[in-house]
């Protein structure tokens, strides 16, 4: 590797000093065109040289003038037959600069046609055919050469593209050694992503892989891309030996677990880390493996995702009218995004705020231009607004997603709360039911169960009027709900914030260093919310698997140490004390065990209901009491209609800071 390194510097050195670099220049100097035509003129005198060559080869007793002049008129046949071929096939299509393996097929596929359509060219003018063995060997060296000629031209630019640009005011003969050097990195991960990874950063001269890392062993000591593979524990001998600046990681399809282990390992190492996509995102085509990024605190809280059914994705969608309450809001606008993937009739989006409506409906506009989309403003509290939005648009399926989140707002602002959450839920629902449309599925919270806050025990209002209309005989609509937990960077969430005070060189906040959290990805939540309500029946109450639950301290630290930071040093850790209706953790069950579903990730949960008859006149007196903003009656009321409701003291101190 060192004697590499070398190499590639005295090539440098070389190109810098004198003519070659210069020539090069000039050449690419050159028009496109021109530059094409030189190609044109460096393979036809391949084809030609090549031929002669395999003439000698073969006839060695015989001067090769005698030779040429026995098959003058094939030689006269070899090039614009050959370069017709190459023409053809597209041998002059890719660009030299990023010239791959994939042109040695090519070429092998030109030459062997090259050499048959010599055959029948010859056969057809009724001239002297080459013999056979002249042409397997000039079809050998004609690969050869027009293989050879990209592969030295691709690393002869790339040699140029490194070479130091020397200043025309002020001349320097002799460069420094920290110019000629690319910045170095190590790819952790030797697998294909590795390889593609390293075949990507190969044309930027920016970077030098100077070693793979892997974690098996069966591959330590072999070469990847002509470069050695180590292990792990080879990581800081590497890195002070080469003097590297970052580490790659390459392992796409890794669990957030080994991600964990991984960076672990490479905590108090002198250098940057950053990572590949995920190959969710490769496979979707939002990126290509060789976009690197900072390695973000989502690709450690992820879990590893089950492939979403195809069927449960498109039953309530494909050609089907669908209508997304919220849709401007981290959860609606990613339902749009995956519903417009299914190819809906219509997608209808609803939202309160005007900003965010224009905002996802610029995006689908861009992203989704063949998929007919309606933009509409309004709230779920008002009746007439959405019985015209439903019967003019013929609404089949709705994804409720309309709701006050944030836990501390709502609490301070109550009968707000009910009236968005629970009135409005309850009135969405009975307009859907009466214009008739199909499915209503509704996404709800692990904060409904035993709720200590006003934004929870209205989520759970919101599941018991879904449940009381589901079971009234006279109803036409298919009710769902679906809860699972926090979503990784939406609206209020911690994350974002955690980022924002990182960013600002400000301490982190934090409530309780015993807090703890399920996550899990917008995307992943939004595909299974649409699984989901494609298996109800009717008054289902679905729980999605959030894996297992993390301690937001611990997430503080790893934010801290993703960003180049010392906790405790660089950024401190500061305990606030819990907010007012704020628990230490979350649940997504009520009572009793959670049923299996044909989805691995999607339970159901057997909860308990009230009939309309009983809970009508509850909700009744409920919204009467928010509209008259008399909040010690409202409290008692949430108690009545969800005992569970257990609502939290502020604490009376706060907890000294802490730094980490």
């Amino acid at each position: 590797m060192r004697e590499r390194l070398s190499v590639s510097s005295a090539i440098l050195r070389f190109l810098q000093a004198g003519l070659p670099l210069q020539a090069m220049k000039g050449i690419l100097s050159f028009p496109r065109r021109l530059r094409r035509y030189l190609l044109f003129a460096i393979d036809s005198a391949i084809f030609l040289i090549a031929t002669c060559i395999a003439l000698n080869l073969r006839f060695e007793d015989l001067p090769l003038f005698d030779q040429v002049q026995q098959y003058q008129d094939a030689l006269l046949l070899v090039i614009p037959i050959k370069f017709c071929i190459f023409y053809l096939l597209g041998m002059y299509r890719p660009l030299l600069r990023h010239t791959g393996a994939e042109v040695l097929w090519l070429a092998l596929k030109s030459v062997v046609l090259g050499e048959a359509g010599l055959v029948a060219f010859s056969w057809l003018l009724q001239v002297s055919v080459l013999p056979r063995s002249v042409q397997i060997i000039s079809a050998l060296i004609t690969w050869i050469g027009v293989v050879g000629i990209r592969f030295s031209v691709r690393q002869f630019l790339v040699l140029v593209d490194a070479a130091p640009k020397v200043s025309t005011q002020v001349p320097r003969l002799i460069p420094s050694l920290k110019e000629l050097e690319s910045q170095r990195i190590i790819i952790y991960g030797a697998g294909s992503a590795g390889f593609q990874l390293s075949q990507a950063l190969m044309r930027e001269s920016a970077y030098q892989v100077v070693a793979f890392i892997d974690d098996n062993p069966d591959i330590h000591g072999r070469l990847l891309d002509r470069t050695p593979i180590y292990s792990p524990v080879m990581l800081r001998t590497l890195i002070n030996q080469y003097q590297v600046t970052m580490v790659l990681l390459a392992v796409p399809s890794a669990k957030p677990q080994e991600k964990r282990r991984i960076l672990r390992s490479l905590k108090g190492l002198p250098v940057k880390v950053k990572t590949v996509p995920s190959v969710r995102e490769i496979v979707a085509e939002r990126v290509s493996i060789g976009q690197i990024r900072n390695v973000d605190i989502s690709d450690l809280l992820g879990r590893e995702e089950v492939l979403p059914d195809p069927g449960l994705l498109r039953v309530n969608i494909t050609d089907k009218s669908v209508l997304v309450t919220g849709a401007g809001g981290s959860i609606g606008s990613e339902l749009c995004r995956q519903i417009a993937q299914q190819n809906p009739r219509l997608l209808v989006l609803y939202e309160l705020n005007e900003f965010a409506l224009y905002s996802i409906d610029a995006e689908l506009a861009e992203a989704y231009p063949d998929i007919p989309r309606k933009a509409h403003l309004g709230s779920v509290t008002d009746g007439d607004r959405l019985t015209e939005v439903f019967q003019k648009y013929e609404i089949e399926t709705v994804y409720h997603a309309a709701a006050y989140k944030h836990v501390p707002l709502v609490e301070s602002n109550a009968e707000q709360g009910i009236i968005n959450n629970a009135y409005g839920t309850m009135v969405t629902a009975q307009t859907a039911d009466r214009c008739k449309v199909d499915t209503f599925v509704l996404i709800s919270t692990d904060k409904a169960v035993r709720p200590t806050n006003v934004m929870g025990a209205t989520k759970r209002i919101a599941e018991l009027v879904l449940q009381a209309l589901a079971a009234k005989p006279e109803t036409h609509t298919r009710f769902v709900m679906v809860r699972f937990g926090n979503v990784l960077n939406s609206n209020g969430s911690v994350v974002p914030r955690f980022k924002q005070q990182i960013a600002a060189g400000k301490p982190i906040t934090l409530t309780h260093p015993e807090m703890t959290r399920y996550f899990m990805s917008i995307p992943e939540a939004s595909r299974l919310v649409i699984q989901a309500g494609a298996m109800g029946q009717g008054g289902d109450v679905f729980l999605l698997d959030m894996g297992e639950p993390v301690r937001i301290y611990d997430l503080a630290v790893q934010m801290i140490e993703l960003s180049g930071l010392v906790p405790g040093e660089d950024i401190d850790i500061e305990i606030t004390g819990l907010r007012p209706g704020e628990k230490l953790y979350e649940e997504l069950l009520i009572g009793g065990d959670a049923m299996e579903t044909s989805h691995p990730k999607i339970f159901g949960a057997r909860e308990a209901m009230i009939p309309w008859e009983k809970l009508e006149p509850l909700l009744d007196q409920l919204f009467l009491v928010s509209y008259q903003k008399n909040v010690n009656k409202l409290r008692s009321l949430l108690k009545t209609l969800v005992p569970e409701y257990a609502p939290t003291i502020k604490p009376s101190s706060v907890l000294r800071p802490h730094n980490s």
